[in-house]
């Protein structure tokens, strides 16, 4: 008896002591590379010698900025998350409400090794796929955009399909059967209930795959991933992207004021993420706002 009492007393102060060192980590790491980067932000740093507006616009190329590597990551992610949203939660909805028995088991087991799969892998898997294209297309397609954004996809559906795996079957039963019992399908059962229901579930999902796109190197290395690409032109075309950028830098700099940019396009990716997910984040406050006044 007094050992649980011991314990219910240690559990709390164990988890406050964990917060801290977590929160001490966080700032150490942020502080560091802030500390770090900090004076090479500007506006040098971003479109090098072209007027801002004209390299927003597009309307003049720039050339030895991060300007590229940021169109090319936003560009990568956003397609990345469109081609898995809807793959995704589909394969959700199948896990939760069709797949029975053995087969729920064994795409259980599929789902699970592909999150735990090393985004190397995945990177391979797409220069090999792009490799049979432009072997079966007489050398018409290269490593580009199109094939990295297909390869993270790829990457990121385990956490959509868990999200929404994990909402749809944390709905309550009563929920569940209220439309059956007035004459709906189990289709629109899904469509119009269970779905709008588990959306801000579903949107977490959504949220951890961005930042897993925006964060990724091994892929977009292999497939598409160029250090002096430019803006991409074209799904077709190669890309800059930040993540690469920084490995680039940071394993082949030439002075301290060169990886000192590298701490720059950190902090740039940093800032990045943290709009796409505070877009993401008011999306899924939005929605659960819909849900909660469909519920009433």
């Amino acid at each position: 008896m007094r050992f649980r009492r011991l314990l219910e007393q240690a559990v709390p102060l164990l988890s406050l002591m964990s917060s801290i060192i977590l929160l001490a980590a966080i700032t150490t790491v942020l502080g560091f590379l802030f500390l770090k980067g900090w004076q090479s932000l500007n506006f040098q740093l971003l479109f090098g010698t072209t007027p801002p507006l004209d390299a927003i616009l597009f309307k003049r190329r720039v050339f030895d900025c991060l300007f590229p590597a940021m169109v090319g990551t936003f560009s990568l992610v956003c397609l990345a998350v469109c081609w898995a949203i809807p793959v995704g939660i589909a394969a959700g909805i199948y896990l939760a409400e069709y797949a029975q028995g053995k087969i729920r088991i064994f795409f259980n087991l599929i789902f699970d090794v592909l999150a735990g799969l090393p985004s190397i892998v995945v990177g391979l898997f797409g220069f090999s796929i792009t490799i049979f294209l432009n072997k079966q297309l007489s050398n018409q397609i290269y490593p580009c955009l199109l094939i990295s954004s297909i390869a993270l996809a790829f990457l990121v559906l385990p956490y959509i399909i868990r999200a929404t795996q994990a909402s749809l079957e944390g709905q309550p039963e009563s929920l569940r059967l209220t439309a059956l019992a007035l004459g709906a399908s189990k289709m629109q059962n899904i469509v119009r209930v269970l779905l709008p229901q588990s959306l801000p579930g579903i949107t977490s999902g959504v949220i951890l795959a961005t930042g897993r796109c925006a964060e990724d190197t091994a892929v977009i290395m292999l497939t598409g991933a160029v250090a002096t690409a430019g803006v991409p032109r074209s799904l077709f075309s190669s890309f800059e992207a930040l993540p690469f950028y920084i490995y680039y830098i940071s394993s082949q700099y030439a002075d301290q004021e060169e990886l000192a940019t590298g701490y720059g396009a950190a902090i740039i990716l940093l800032f990045i993420c943290l709009m796409l997910f505070s877009l993401a984040f008011v999306i899924k406050k939005r929605v659960r706002l819909s849900a909660q006044y469909r519920a009433h």
